[in-house]
């Protein structure tokens, strides 16, 4: 009884002071500065960023977004089962108790006897009861459960961080539809000033041809601005439905049920983004720590996977007690110890083959797991540059639409007063047009950048303190 009692004690103590599975390191050098100029403050990544927007009913949507969105929730059921994986992984690491009763009657039916029965002639029916607890152990000396454990920890782990990145996803998205929805509405009211504009120059035109001031190619090429204005109304229209219909998506509703304010386009603000530094971004982005933990998990799973090689010992105790009388099912106590060790032999190059197979995904998921840091840095410079490229290109076509409007005004002066012919008129009114697309436009494109760089940023998540830290790149 000693020997076995110690040999539990043993298997118990190992399985305690196994360490951990190290962090694991990409390898890779994180650059010492962004390559596109960013700005520096002191603000802390906000995790409630879009409320910089200065926008209410789109902090209103979001709210409803964490709410009714199905792929947030089916994201937080597949944390759920990691986390119930993650239970069954670790209940190896302690000996599995169970409790039996067993009844059992067998009664002669005729004939004197028979040898592999308790009944016989003389006593034709047997009741017997017993009861037993059992406790099983299997001894983790090279550390194959523990990394079983680890590796499902680690897997929690990552459907967390994967849960954080969906819903990074889910709200910028929500944040990108809703500018989208709002500047197709500024391009849709842009061009119905634009149709009125052009009717009204259609009316000079036709006066001008009644009197005989104008020619038919002139009056024609007006009308068929005019036709060319009025397609582009339903076209920026459906465009807005369309993108209605996918912000009514992302919410988890029907367009049917979506009403939004008339907010205009010009409110929605973006602010100044403090960028920090790259290796900053290892700590921000929940994809990045998602490609981490399963490369740690993979790590685990190699152990796993080395150990099955190993010969495992089992140690089981039973004690129990049983009786002819339910009465006496408890005065008749009794206990036996076991223990067995198993080492496999031969099995085909299976168990090599699961190591190996074990190390290869390893490899995939530190690839994995690089690409992910340098596609972070790649997420963060192309937002950086387009807004620096965006920054610059307003500046120049703030001009070029107040240039627009006044070759307009003097062209249609011009035409009126019969000093112009009705080519520059065209001209002009094409160009403002476009100008004033442009403008909203380039608009929007400089919201989306801001979306795009808290995006990439992480959109101010933090690793839980629960987790461990990162190590360096």
């Amino acid at each position: 009884m000693k020997v076995h009692l110690t040999l539990l004690a043993a298997g118990v103590m190992l399985a305690a002071c196994s360490s951990p599975q190290p962090r694991p390191d990409s390898g890779l050098q994180a650059p010492p500065a962004w390559h596109s100029p960013a700005s520096h403050s002191d603000r802390q990544q906000d995790p409630r960023w879009w409320a910089r927007f200065g926008s209410p009913e789109l902090d209103r949507l979001i709210a409803e977004a964490r709410n009714g969105s199905h792929d947030l929730a089916a994201a937080m059921a597949r944390v759920r089962q990691a986390q119930a994986t993650a239970i069954i992984a670790g209940a190896p690491l302690l000996p599995e108790v169970s409790g039996t009763f067993n009844a059992s009657r067998q009664k002669l039916l005729r004939s004197n006897g028979y040898s592999q029965l308790d009944a016989n002639s003389n006593n034709k029916t047997v009741d017997y009861f017993n009861v037993g607890l059992s406790a099983t152990y299997e001894v983790d000396f090279w550390g194959g459960r523990r990394a079983a454990r680890d590796s499902a920890v680690l897997g929690l782990q990552a459907s967390a961080f994967d849960q954080s990145t969906v819903e990074l996803t889910l709200l910028s998205g929500v944040a990108n539809s809703y500018a989208q929805v709002l500047s197709l509405r500024e391009q849709s009211r842009i061009a119905e000033l634009n149709l009125a504009n052009a009717q009204h120059v259609l009316q000079l035109v036709q006066t001008r041809y009644d009197s005989g001031s104008a020619t038919a190619l002139e009056l024609a090429q007006q009308k068929s601005l005019v036709a060319a204005q009025q397609r582009q109304v339903p076209q920026v229209r459906q465009q807005a439905e369309e993108t209605l219909i996918t912000l009514a998506a992302l919410l988890g509703r029907p367009v049917q049920s979506l009403t939004l304010n008339d907010q205009p386009f010009a409110q929605l603000n973006w602010p100044s983004i403090d960028a920090g530094v790259p290796s900053d971004l290892l700590l921000r982005r929940p994809d990045i720590a998602s490609a981490e933990a399963r490369l740690a998990a993979a790590q685990a799973d190699v152990s796993v996977a080395r150990a099955a090689m190993l010969p495992t010992l089992t140690l089981t105790a039973n004690l129990g007690s049983g009786a002819d009388k339910l009465g006496d099912v408890l005065r008749n106590p009794f206990y036996s110890l076991t223990s067995g060790l198993v080492a496999p032999i031969f099995n085909n190059g299976r168990l090599g083959a699961q190591r190996d197979q074990a190390t290869a995904r390893q490899e995939e998921l530190l690839e994995t797991y690089r690409g992910a840091v340098i596609n972070g840095f790649a997420d963060v410079e192309k937002a950086l540059t387009s807004i620096r490229g965006l920054d610059l290109q307003r500046q120049w076509q703030g001009e070029e639409l107040n240039q627009a409007q006044r070759a307009f005004e003097i062209a249609q002066s011009r035409y009126q007063s019969g000093a112009e012919d009705l080519l520059s008129v065209l001209e002009t009114q094409r160009t403002l047009y476009a100008a004033q697309d442009q403008n909203v436009q380039l608009r929007l494109s400089r919201l989306q950048s801001s979306i795009a760089l808290y995006k990439a940023l992480g959109g101010g998540w933090q690793e839980p303190d629960n987790t461990p830290a990162h190590r360096p790149l």
